[in-house]
This record gives C-alpha cells, structure tokens and sequence, in this order.
C-alpha cells in the first residue's frame, strides 16, 4: 500500500508541479493564439491569476496527505477553499472581475467553473464521509488541470501540445 501510495503522489506531484510556474508574460499573450485570451490581462489581475494558481497546486499537493491518512474534516475544507477561490473572489474589484472575463476565453471560464464546483463537490463527499467519491473528484480536478493547461497553457507546458494532437485513449 505505501508503494502504491508513493507511486500516486510522485505522480501527482510531477504533473501538478507545473501549476506553479505558470506565468504568461503579456509579451507572450500577444504571441499566442487569439482563442488562448481575447485582450491581455492588466499586471494586477495577471499576478493574482498566478497568485491563485499557486494557492490551488498548493491545496491539491494538500489533499493527498489527507486523503490518504482520511482526514476528512481537512479534505472538506481544502475541497471549500478551492472552491471558493483563494484569491480572485476575495481581491478582485468589481471592475477587474468584469475585465478578467472578458479578457478570458469562454471555454477557459467553462472548465473554470467546472473545476470550481468539483471542488464542491469533493468537500460535500469528504463531510459524508464516502472516501470513493472523495477520489473521483479528485481525479476530476486534476483532469480540469490538465485539460485547462492542454487548450490555454502550452506556451508554459509544451509537453501537452503534444497530447494535444494525440488521438483520446478511453
């Protein structure tokens, strides 16, 4: 079981550890194609977005402890920080909130939202106590991460541009 559970973590950690270097340059979003951002991001709204991305690789490297050792009051409050956001609800202005959507693509805000609410959806399991369901979401997360850094993040992620033109393995 330990060497299963290393096997997991090492994983997770190799595949979520490009979150926290995710960092477009306006530079590079004026390079990049026009799907990927629809105007550029003020310096202020840029930095609380990667401010944020950090916040969450941070919660997700967290989840795997808990999980694992079935702390479930953690898993739910780790799951409700995510899902909440831990920067971009709380920091942003009305007016930078109306500017960060409209300079995002809408299927970026899509898979947003969806990763958002898996999160929810991971807390409610981890307050029933159903540790099964706990894992699903989990793997819901990360597949949102994945799937987000594929379509709008390959300047910051070029192994994924790969997978991008690979043909879906089900």
């Amino acid at each position: 079981m330990k060497a299963i559970l290393k096997f997991v973590y090492l994983t997770f950690t190799l595949l979520i550890s490009g979150c926290s270097n995710l960092h477009i340059t306006s530079e590079e979003a004026q390079h990049s194609a026009p799907q990927h951002a629809q105007m550029p991001l003020d310096d202020e709204i840029h930095q609380l977005l990667q401010q944020e991305m950090q916040a969450i690789q941070a919660g997700m490297m967290s989840l795997i402890p808990a999980m694992a050792s079935g702390d479930w009051e953690k898993v739910a409050e780790i799951g409700k920080n995510i899902e909440g956001s831990y920067l971009l609800k709380q920091k942003l202005t009305k007016e930078q909130r109306h500017a960060l959507h409209q300079s995002l693509p809408a299927g970026f805000i899509s898979l947003d939202q969806k990763f958002h609410h898996s999160a929810g959806m991971l807390a409610h399991a981890a307050e029933m106590g159903h540790p099964d369901i706990v894992n699903f979401y989990f793997y819901k997360l990360n597949t949102a991460c994945l799937e987000c850094h594929t379509e709008f993040a390959t300047d910051r992620f070029p192994n994924l541009a790969q997978k991008k033109s690979a043909t879906h393995h089900h």
